[in-house]
This record gives structure tokens, sequence and C-alpha cells, in this order.
């Protein structure tokens, strides 16, 4: 298997973005890519005028049909163990491991969000981290820039290497033209006390492909996919 597997720090924390840019990079340089987000809940949240929801986000930047990008949707905003249990149909994580598979399988490079954190449950004895660990895929954690990350990003590497996952980095976004000084001494903490490469991501103005792929090309990406 080739490609990546994003998780975040906590749920809004620009998960999503960072995996589109990936995805919208790789395009951009004539490599296929299949992003797969395999479970999603809050899709009867009010649409944002300015960004799309995250599965279509996703098939913008790679070019594909919104319906190829998830496998399980839920309606309420929720963490998808509720969403399952409010909706009668719980995962079952054999099931989902075997068509994320699948997908993986039949393609030469995929992107995969995960959702929210690596310890949201999926289903009983079942989470993001089991999933990430199942598929062998190397980690980008998607993080804030500003105050509390450092914490909350921490934990999440302490959370990765308890079950052997291999990360790439850290990616701290929106990362602003300027940086503050919370924020540059945020990214050199990281780097120093979670011993992890730090990458940074600026922000995108528009969820375009062009944009994606802009900001997507300052990351490392041959290096996280050698």
């Amino acid at each position: 298997m080739r490609g990546l597997f994003v998780t975040g720090t906590d749920t809004g924390v620009g998960k999503t973005v960072v995996a589109a840019a990936i995805v919208a990079a790789l395009r951009a340089t004539g490599q296929p890519v299949q992003p797969l987000k395999p479970v999603m809940s809050g899709l009867d949240e009010p649409a944002d005028p300015d960004w799309p929801p995250d599965h279509e986000l996703l098939a913008r930047a790679a070019g594909v049909a919104p319906e190829t990008v998830t496998l399980i949707r839920y309606g309420p905003a929720v963490s998808p163990h509720l969403a399952a249990e409010l909706a009668g149909t719980p995962i079952d994580p054999s099931a989902l491991r075997a068509r994320v598979e699948e997908v993986v399988s039949a393609h030469p490079t995929v992107v995969v969000e995960g959702v929210g954190g690596l310890l949201v449950p999926l289903a009983p004895g079942y989470d993001i981290r089991e999933l990430a660990r199942d598929l062998g895929l190397r980690l980008v954690i998607a993080a804030r820039s500003g105050l509390g990350t450092i914490n909350h990003t921490l934990l999440t590497l302490e959370a990765a290497r308890r079950a052997e996952l291999d990360i790439a980095a850290v990616v701290l976004t929106p990362w602003p033209e300027t940086p503050s000084t919370i924020e540059r001494s945020n990214r050199d903490t990281i780097t120093r006390l979670g011993d992890v490469t730090v990458a940074t991501l600026p922000r995108i103005a528009s969820p375009t492909p062009a944009q994606l792929a802009a900001a997507g090309a300052t990351l490392p990406l041959a290096e996280w996919l050698a």
C-alpha cells in the first residue's frame, strides 16, 4: 500500500483541508490518487456557503465523484459510534476494514482521512487508531497552530507511538504568513518534545483544486510517501 493516513488532534483542526491539499498536490503532479474518508457524520448540518462537506472537498481535490470517497455516512454531527447507535446500524469493524482495504488495494496511492482524533471509537473495542494500524499507512497529524496545540499534539503522538504507528509528520494549520511568537514557539516545542517533523500548511482562502494544490505543494510529500 502507498499512501497516508491523516488524523487530527481534535475535531475541527483542519484535518480535511490537510488531506485535500495533499490529494490536490499529488494530482497536480500527474499522480493518480484516491481520497477516502471511510466513516463520515454530520451530513445533516447546514451547508457552508464557502466550503463544501468533507467528502465533496476531497472529491473536488481528486477530480472524482463524492460517492467514491465515503463508505459509511451518518446525518447527525456526533461521534460515529453514537451516530451508528442512533441509526440502529452498528459498524462491523471486520466489514469496514475489508471495504477500506479493497479501495486501498485498487489504487496506486490513497489518502485516508479518519474521524476526529485517533481514539474516537467506531465500535466497541475498535477506534480510529486501530483502523490506522490495520491499514499500515504512514500517519500525518493535523494540528492547530495556536494556544493549546502543544498538549493535544503531544498526546496524539504518544497515542500513535503506543500503537507503533509510523508517523510521517505533524502539520500545523492554518499557518500565517507572519507567525506570532507563540506559533513559532509551538512549532519548535512540538518538534523538540515530540521528536517529530513539523510542517506547516498556509491558510487556503478558497477550496479550489488550484489553491489546495498550491498549499499542498509546500509539504514534503515525496519524502512522506517514499
